[in-house]
């Protein structure tokens, strides 16, 4: 069975980049993104209920995520890299630790960068100024360096992308050897 890879980190900081290309260095990996979740959950809920604020307060979203990614673990072999920003530390519980409960291997790692770099990237990609990704860097920010979420750091700051999934390999290949202790 392949380890589930949870790339965190703010809105522009490289997870996506990072998952696309560690896919690509890992054999049979498969790339879950949540965020298409939430898009079909706000596409199918009453207008009321929908869009409204952050769909990871639907605790639906957080259900399906870990079911899904629980189904996807179980069902292939291979690894399942999941670009996902969390910063709400019960919300992490809900997936990442149910998952831990229940014997699947998850490596979870925050991608780090400055606030500057942030703002570059997400302009680089497009973001106008005062995005909902921008306004969103402070909270992640304050959440990953409070330690209110747990999990190995990847300093972003300088690295290229290739260096960013060199650092996940060399993570992933610590948890892989952790299990087969």
């Amino acid at each position: 069975m392949g380890v589930v890879i949870w790339i965190n980190g703010c809105f522009g900081v490289g997870k996506t980049t990072a998952a696309e290309k560690l896919s690509g260095r890992l054999r049979g990996a498969h790339i879950y993104d949540p965020e298409l979740t939430g898009e079909f959950l706000w596409s199918c809920l009453p207008p009321d209920m929908s869009r409204q604020g952050d769909f990871q307060d639907i605790p639906l979203w957080r259900s399906i995520n870990r079911q899904v990614i629980y189904w996807l673990w179980q069902s292939r072999n291979g690894d399942i890299i999941v670009p996902m920003t969390l910063v709400n530390r019960r919300y992490y519980d809900e997936i990442i630790g149910w998952l831990g409960e229940r014997g699947v291997p998850v490596l979870h790692v925050i991608l780090t960068a400055s606030r500057d770099r942030i703002v570059e990237r997400l302009r680089g990609r497009g973001e106008k100024p005062g995005s909902w990704p921008e306004e969103q860097i402070d909270r992640c920010l304050a959440a990953y360096e409070s330690g209110a979420i747990p999990g190995g750091r990847v300093d972003t700051e300088c690295l290229d992308a290739r260096s960013v999934v060199d650092a996940l390999l060399s993570e992933r290949r610590k948890l892989t050897d952790s299990f087969s202790v």
